[in-house]
């Protein structure tokens, strides 16, 4: 797993490590290095410049660039420097590095790359003005980009950026930023590299997911065991408007291919003909459903269920009857598995009083998207985007559930850790995928402990598989089966890495 650290923690790493005895130019002179030797440089290179010590990293570029004979050009918004970058941009002007102040008529056609170095990741807000104009004449100028640290208007938290530079590579410096990952990041990042520099950033609780940490999930299986060595679940959902959607998370089998025993499948009686043709190797629990065809609270069904079952995922295609309170807070106050929470199933939590979440011996995972979310904590969606591991993490802590929150790049955590799932691909926004995710979920937990990390593992699967899916077809004529389908060379993929 790859540490991941945020702005506030990056920045005082940064002022410890020049207490500690390394100059402030010693480190600017390290970064601009490591981004010079990230890259295999052509040339004419336009080094387009703020005022920060971003700007200076970018002065160290030009020197080095010059050192092996590579031509480039000194592009500044303004002729305004900080401390440690006007003492490299004065040695650019001893080295006779051209510079120059840009103005609307400058073109960036002369030149092979651009390298940006206008703002850093303590930038936040909008851009506008002059920084607006060149970050639009960069994105548009169809040559090479690479970043210093992150893409200029790229928030180094949240990965928000309304107008931000798009790189064709990135090079973090020092440690990787949750900005890089979060919001707009996966849109805008080409590629993306860390250079160490020699900041020593403490170790702290967030991390991005490899596929090489979920050996101790995905283990090697006894030939000497059975289906029940691996776990009964039932994926419980379902109605008439919603028959596909439940339909697709446990037809496609995602819960077994993901690797419990026994997937069964739970749905009002009044449906369960038009589902049972699909179902192969998954079996059918019709529950008595109302006049409306809306599955009814059974408490003897229920109890049964939640004395056979290692997991239960509830919500898929449920709607919103009113007997789906009820259902919910029965598994809640009687149940003791693990107990995954997804769509409709979330729609009717964030109904209920939520202190059953506190009182409860069911070991619950939710999986809500950013709207579902706010309906959940009632904190304003752009609230969240601008930090969503610290609301993830605070809903976690004080309900003691663990909460994968939906995105480009998923966040993770039990309130404590945070792994953050960048796999998937914009081929599953299509819809059913969070169904498919949902029955991964439960095979999982079928076999594996609730962890935040078997969560991960989770989402690990589904992003990359969806991955493997969108190879094999394209983002636009993609299906949730077709991630099904690539389920299994998701998980042989993650093995064999292992």
């Amino acid at each position: 797993m790859i540490p991941i650290t945020d702005v506030k923690t990056m920045r005082k790493s940064d002022a410890d490590t020049i207490k500690g005895g390394v100059h402030a130019r010693e480190l600017m002179v390290r970064a601009g290095r490591g981004i010079f030797e990230s890259y295999r440089w052509q040339g004419p290179v336009a080094i387009v410049c703020g005022c920060g010590n971003n700007a200076g990293d970018g002065y160290v570029l030009a020197l080095e660039l010059a050192e092996v004979g590579v031509k480039c050009t000194l592009v500044l918004l303004e002729e305004r420097f900080s401390e440690d970058g006007k003492y490299y941009y004065e040695c650019c002007t001893k080295k006779d590095i051209p510079s120059l102040v840009y103005t609307s008529d400058f073109s960036f056609s002369p030149y092979t790359e651009i390298a940006d170095c206008i703002f850093g990741t303590g930038f936040s807000g909008d851009v506008t003005g002059l920084a607006a104009e060149v970050i639009e004449r960069i994105n548009t100028s169809g040559k090479k980009v690479i970043s210093a640290d992150i893409n200029s208007g790229l928030n180094g938290d949240s990965g928000i950026g309304t107008r931000c530079v798009k790189s064709d590579l990135t090079v973090s410096v020092g440690s990787y930023k949750t900005g890089h990952f979060l919001g707009d990041a996966k849109d805008v990042i080409g590629r993306l590299v860390n250079i160490d520099i020699g900041i020593k950033v403490p170790c702290g609780n967030a991390y991005l997911c490899e596929p090489t940490d979920f050996s101790d999930v995905l283990k090697p299986r006894r030939q000497n065991s059975h289906k029940g060595t691996y776990g009964y679940v039932t994926v419980l959902g379902g109605c008439p408007e919603y028959a596909g959607a439940v339909k697709l998370a446990n037809m496609s089998a995602s819960a077994l291919r993901a690797g419990c025993g026994v997937a069964q499948l739970a749905v009002p009686d009044a449906i369960a003909h038009s589902v049972s043709p699909y179902l192969l190797e998954s079996t059918l629990l019709p529950i008595p459903s109302d006049s409306t065809g809306h599955m009814k609270h059974e408490p003897a069904i229920l109890d049964s269920l939640l004395s056979r079952m290692a997991a239960i995922a509830v919500g898929m295609g449920w709607g919103t009857a009113e007997a789906n309170c009820e259902i919910l807070a029965h598994l809640l106050s009687r149940g003791a598995c693990s107990l995954v929470i997804d769509a409709d199933g979330l729609n009717t939590l964030s109904k209920m009083d939520l202190t059953l979440l506190k009182n409860t011996s069911c070991r619950v995972v939710i999986t809500p998207h950013l709207k579902e979310f706010e309906r959940l904590c009632g904190v304003p969606m752009h609230e969240i985007l601008d930090s969503p591991i610290l609301h993830a993490q605070r809903f976690a802590r004080e309900y003691g559930v663990c909460v994968l929150l939906k995105g480009c790049t998923t966040v993770v955590t039990d309130g404590e850790t945070v792994y953050l799932v960048d796999r998937g691909c914009a081929g599953m926004a299509t819809a059913g995928s969070g169904d498919v995710l949902s029955g991964i979920l439960a095979g999982l937990l079928g076999y594996a402990p609730m962890t935040a990390k078997t969560i991960a593992c989770g989402a690990y699967i589904a992003g990359l598989a969806g991955e493997l899916a969108e190879r094999d077809s394209n983002p636009i004529s993609m299906l949730s089966s077709d991630t099904v389908a690539h389920i299994p060379a998701a998980i042989s993929e993650m093995i064999k890495q292992s």
